[in-house]
């Protein structure tokens, strides 16, 4: 039964190391320069996202008439990892590169890849991604937003979105729309993507605010929003089938565990170098489960690479990511509970505990909440 699931081990290749260094060089100067805070920091910076542009490290994997560069998944991989670890601001063009622009390449048209994929590599163009909806969550087949034919041409959008991640700052969403209702028998029926301008009328942006004071989420409300013909990605009623290829780039890669990474840095450096046998425990415990993420991870991106749709690998990955990441926090406050407090071994660790605490239930829900997941794994493995 468990022959449907496949995490083929995959070594780094010698170039993706070679970037690994270059990326490691940049990240450091970066961090000299004060242009990113490791410890805290902000998570979106436009300036960040041209400088990382003008690196070739957007749209790595994308043809070249595009501005990309044709490097493997692999490669983008470890510029991802490094990114990550370093708390880099890279949410200004994460997801145009991570999901938003494969999803153009596949599936628009050449005015619209012309258009917009060499603002994305540049770093000059934000995405954000539409499926979850209020009354739904992440059960994309009861989707209820509409578009329908608008006189003249185009589509006509109305409904709303939710926890939509910097729709506040984004130029461009790809959301899910019905463009037909579903049947007795197929829930996915009429389901369709669109690539829809931010700035359009018809469209407004209200916070969801963090418990930590900061803002990421939004609800995104659509009152008879117009887009063009070629808004439409792919074909009408096809969205299922393109978005599950979208989610195996969204939920198989290193930010999915990461996240919460800079907690381990930190409470490494509390421990110290001669921790004792039950925080040495502790952290070899963390760290070997980090690691296995990561493999797994990596195994992802090289089925990536070979032209596959892991999308039950993927699910797998986001959900037993997320739940590492979530509980991260509490075993590092349990670990470091009898570690002698100095000033020398605590630096900022408990402000990054305090917002790691507030910030971790949302990661139960990016990228799909962890009971949607499980489905899919269970349907995968023939269990459901």
């Amino acid at each position: 039964m468990t022959a449907r699931l496949r995490f083929t081990p995959v070594r780094l290749p010698p170039e993706a190391e070679t970037l690994r260094a270059e990326a490691r060089a940049f990240l450091a100067a970066e961090i000299a320069s004060g242009a990113i805070d490791p410890v805290g920091g902000k998570a979106f910076d436009r300036e960040f996202s041209r400088r990382v542009g003008a690196r070739g490290w957007i749209g790595m994997t994308w043809p070249k008439r595009y501005g990309g560069q044709e490097r493997s998944f692999l490669e983008r991989h470890v510029v991802s990892e490094e990114m990550l670890a370093a708390n880099a601001p890279t949410q200004s063009h994460f997801v145009a590169d991570r999901q938003s622009g494969p999803m153009l390449l596949r599936y628009a048209d050449e005015e619209t890849r012309r258009a917009i994929l060499p603002r994305i590599v540049r770093g000059e163009c934000t995405f954000c991604i539409g499926m979850s909806e209020p009354e739904s969550g992440s059960d994309l087949f009861a989707a209820k937003a509409r578009a329908e034919p608008a006189p003249g041409g185009g589509w006509t959008l109305t409904g709303r979105k939710v926890w939509t991640s910097y729709a506040h700052r984004a130029d461009y969403m790809i959301g899910l729309f019905r463009t037909a209702p579903p049947t007795e028998t197929d829930r996915r029926y009429g389901l369709s993507q669109f690539l829809i301008d931010m700035s359009a009328p018809g469209i407004e942006v209200t916070p969801i605010p963090f418990m930590t004071g900061g803002h990421e989420f939004n609800e995104v409300a659509f009152d008879g929003a117009r887009v063009p013909e070629n808004a439409l990605l792919g074909k009408p009623g096809m969205a299922w089938e393109q978005a599950t290829s979208e989610l195996a780039f969204e939920r198989s890669g290193p930010e999915r565990f990461l996240e919460t990474y800079n907690v381990l840095a930190a409470l490494i450096r509390s421990v110290g170098r001669s921790p004792d046998l039950r925080a040495a425990e502790g952290l070899g415990r963390l760290t070997a489960q980090l690691n296995t993420l990561r493999r797994m991870s990596i195994a992802v991106a090289g089925m990536l690479a070979e032209g596959k749709e892991p999308a039950l690998e993927a699910a797998l990955v986001k959900d037993l990511g997320a739940n590492w990441a979530q509980a991260l926090p509490a075993a590092a406050r349990e670990l470091v509970a009898f570690v002698p407090r100095m000033e020398e071994n605590r630096p900022g660790f408990e402000a990054i505990l305090a917002e790691a605490t507030l910030l971790a239930p949302k990661l139960t829900i990016q990228g799909g909440t962890r009971e949607i997941l499980r489905g899919i794994v269970a349907r995968g493995l023939g269990l459901r």
